[in-house]
């Protein structure tokens, strides 16, 4: 039951779906955002209370429940004027968890948790379950609740997580964790410890043990995913490389579409949650042999003129860049060539320094926090956009060479989202 002074903070897709899911209910909410023409604005049903600009405070201190999108930050002063004088405050997956009765299997992390969220729900559909897949992927969970349901896999970043303390999942993943959202949060230390929530309450927490900072606290019913033998991990069999569980082969690594030590990790914390919702191996053996990856992921696009092309524009912070570049070095035999920039979020960019040094030939560096990028290393070259980029690359590039849109950077300087700007990227190669 709905209370009945209610205020949603934050428009788009989630904040849309919210509105949805309080007029369902009889409920008739306020409906706030800082932008002046927020995105969705005009899907609003007329004669519906609207505040667009600065927040009204009062409002929200006169409120019984206020749902926050997770674009909107708790830190927000009139949000949290309104916390301190005990106003509820939850978002649109605390509300879905409230009347969902199905298990959950929640994933999070600072990179793959797309993949192997659509992994897990390739599998529970493989095994002809009811299942509900979204998030901050694809479907707002609310919008779940309109179908028949026997599982639900979650995508959730850490800005859902600050407002979902309900969470209990059957299974809960932190895939990995490297710096990014530090706009947002005060440290490294903040972001990790946000990503944590997520084994709150989990019936198995499953972590990576290639990095500690996954790892659930303890006195907790975990098992672990990595690259050596272990729990989840890989063998050698039959003279090569096997996916294993407790040291016992279960899939040949040539037998995954997905390239790179990363997307190996992906497919092992995949089967960890898929054999803790019961989906049958032989099930989940044949989703990771036919998937082929997702969009904007290290997806293969196009050869021009003997030079292949590819496009991880997902890649929105430097650890993903990294995994991408350490995926694609594993199977290109040419020179390869990056393209990075946009929006930096008060990253670190000198990991990238160490390839750039050895395994990159050049980098082409665009956008907002370019300056940071030029200064790694001497292969860098300044282009004013991701158009420069691509002719820059391709005035380079020699055939057997690849090139590789992995921005280490959000794209929010130049684009409405990641989407938009891989996007681009094909279509710019695709004219090539």
């Amino acid at each position: 039951m709905l209370p009945e002074r209610i205020v949603i903070i934050g428009l788009g897709q989630t904040g849309l779906s919210c509105v949805r899911y309080c007029l369902d209910r009889g409920c008739r909410p306020l409906v706030m955002d800082t932008r002046a023409r927020p995105p969705g604005a005009e899907q609003l049903p007329p004669g519906l209370d609207c505040h667009f600009g600065a927040l009204d405070a009062a409002s929200l201190l006169a409120a019984d429940l206020l749902i926050i999108s997770p674009g909107v930050p708790l830190a927000t002063p009139a949000i949290q004027q309104a916390r301190a004088a005990g106003v509820e405050i939850v978002g649109d997956v605390e509300l879905f968890l409230r009347e969902c009765k199905a298990p959950v299997i929640a994933i999070t992390g600072s990179n793959g948790k797309s993949t192997v969220t659509t992994l897990v729900g390739e599998m529970a559909r493989a095994a002809g379950l009811a299942v509900g897949v979204g998030g901050n992927i694809g479907t707002p969970a609310l919008e779940l609740l309109a179908g028949p349901l026997e599982l639900v896999v979650l995508e959730l970043s850490s800005f859902q997580l600050e407002t979902t303390p309900g969470l209990a999942a059957l299974a809960a993943t932190v895939l990995n964790i490297s710096e990014d959202h530090l706009d947002r949060y005060d440290s490294l230390a903040h972001y990790r410890d946000t990503k944590l929530g997520i084994y709150q309450g989990a019936g198995l927490c499953v972590y990576n043990r290639e990095d500690d900072q996954t790892r659930p606290p303890a006195a907790v019913n975990a098992v672990s995913f990595g690259l050596d033998a272990q729990e989840y991990g890989r063998v050698q069999h039959r003279g090569e490389l096997w996916l294993s569980r407790d040291g016992e082969p279960v899939l040949p690594v040539a037998a995954l579409r997905i390239l790179g030590a990363h997307n190996q990790l992906n497919a092992l914390a995949a089967m960890a949650l898929a054999d803790e919702a019961g989906i049958p191996r032989d099930v989940q053996n044949e989703v990771l042999r036919r998937f082929g990856g997702l969009p904007h992921r290290c997806q293969f696009v196009a050869e021009k003129q003997g030079v292949r092309w590819l496009n991880d524009s997902k890649a929105t912070n430097v650890g993903a860049t990294l995994a991408a570049i350490a995926g694609v070095a594993e199977v290109v035999p040419g020179r390869l060539w990056l393209i990075a920039g946009g929006q930096g979020k008060g990253q670190d960019f000198t990991p990238l320094k160490p390839l750039l040094e050895q395994c990159i030939a050049g980098m082409a560096c665009f956008g907002q926090d370019r300056a940071a990028l030029l200064r790694l290393a001497a292969n860098t070259h300044e282009v004013e956009d991701l158009p420069g980029a691509v002719a820059w690359c391709a005035e380079q590039a020699v055939p057997g060479d690849w090139v590789l849109l992995a921005p280490a950077c959000a794209s929010l300087d130049m684009y409405s989202n990641y989407l938009a700007r891989g996007e681009h990227f094909v279509a710019l190669v695709e004219a090539l």
